[in-house]
């Protein structure tokens, strides 16, 4: 029997999720299998700047644009290292293929794209992921920790920050306040 994958979904966490890492936030799904998941928060940010950011790896920054591009808290797994979602896909040094035209790539050689004004047309970078083990994600949906609804990059890309939220929520096509986290049983 074949598992399904969340992959290129969103999850929201449910309005009442205590967990102060995912309360209120939006989990970009990147790889969803057998093994487990992982994925970025996308509407997090870190209170970095992508310039400091580039200081720090010693990569200096050529495009004054990039100043106050803002660097997310992508999750609690590793979050000394970037991770660049992006589009196009490109030819990076190592890059997981999500869609035909989305990928996130975790080596050196993006960001000194970026640096240098080479960078993709559309790109969030998180320190750290959010990752889970292999069922445990099945079990958070089953307890009524996430909804899940099918990406759409201009959310990602094209929305402010703080309108993320909702405007993933609205994607559902159903008034979140009339959601509830207890679970009837018939």
């Amino acid at each position: 029997m074949e598992t399904l994958s969340l992959a290129h979904h969103f999850l929201i966490a449910m309005p009442d999720m205590a967990d102060p890492l995912f309360a209120k936030s939006i989990v970009y799904l990147c790889e969803h299998g057998e093994q487990g998941a992982m994925g970025v928060i996308i509407n997090k940010p870190s209170g970095i700047v992508l310039a400091q950011l580039l200081e720090q790896i010693d990569l200096p920054l050529s495009n004054d644009d990039t100043n106050t591009t803002p660097v997310f808290f992508g999750g609690p797994v590793q979050p000394d290292r970037g991770f660049v979602l992006h589009k196009p896909i490109g030819n990076w040094q190592s890059t997981l293929t999500i869609t035909d035209d989305l990928a996130l790539s975790t080596s050196k050689d993006i960001l000194a794209a970026v640096a240098e004004g080479r960078g993709p047309d559309k790109l969030q970078i998180s320190l750290g992921y959010a990752g889970w083990e292999k069922g445990q994600l099945e079990e958070e949906i089953a307890a009524n920790s996430w909804l899940t609804v099918a990406a759409e990059d201009w959310v990602i890309f094209d929305t402010p920050v703080e309108e993320r939220y909702t405007c993933a929520i609205k994607l559902l096509g159903f008034d979140p306040a009339l959601l509830s986290s207890v679970s009837g049983h018939a």
